[in-house]
């Protein structure tokens, strides 16, 4: 076929096999534009974070430095406990000692006998008991 007959929209193309043949194209489409970036809100989340961390320094930091006029207080007062917990222990430790030595030991128990004598497998059984 003649190149001016060829009509419009048409046009020589080549396979991927080497053949070359006639073939309607189409114009390739411009590539879509981006959408313009919009800015979004910021989420409350963000919002609350964003307003409770200043505070939450400012509270470490505050409790820090009380901590530091304090620490002379605690210091004496774990002292205190500690004394304080040795002299129960060291009590307890001497009631027991006095109540081990005061106690008196225990009267052997006295010795008991029994005596039992029976007639037959089912026959009635009598007995005495001495106590010495």
């Amino acid at each position: 076929m003649p190149l001016n007959e060829i009509p419009p929209g048409v046009r020589v193309v080549t396979l991927p096999g080497g053949i070359r043949t006639l073939a309607y194209t189409e114009p390739a489409a411009p590539p879509p534009m981006p959408a313009a970036p919009t800015a979004q809100p910021i989420p409350a989340w963000a919002k609350t974070t964003a307003l409770l961390v200043p505070t939450t320094g400012f509270g470490i930091g505050i409790a820090g430095v009380g901590l530091s006029y304090a620490a002379p207080g605690l210091i004496a007062m774990t002292d205190a406990l500690w004394a304080a917990v040795t002299v129960i222990a060291a009590g307890g430790t001497a009631a027991l000692a006095l109540l081990k030595r005061c106690r008196r030991p225990a009267p052997a128990p006295a010795p008991i006998t029994q005596n039992i004598t029976a007639t037959g497998l089912f026959g009635r059984a009598s007995g005495t008991i001495n106590h010495h």
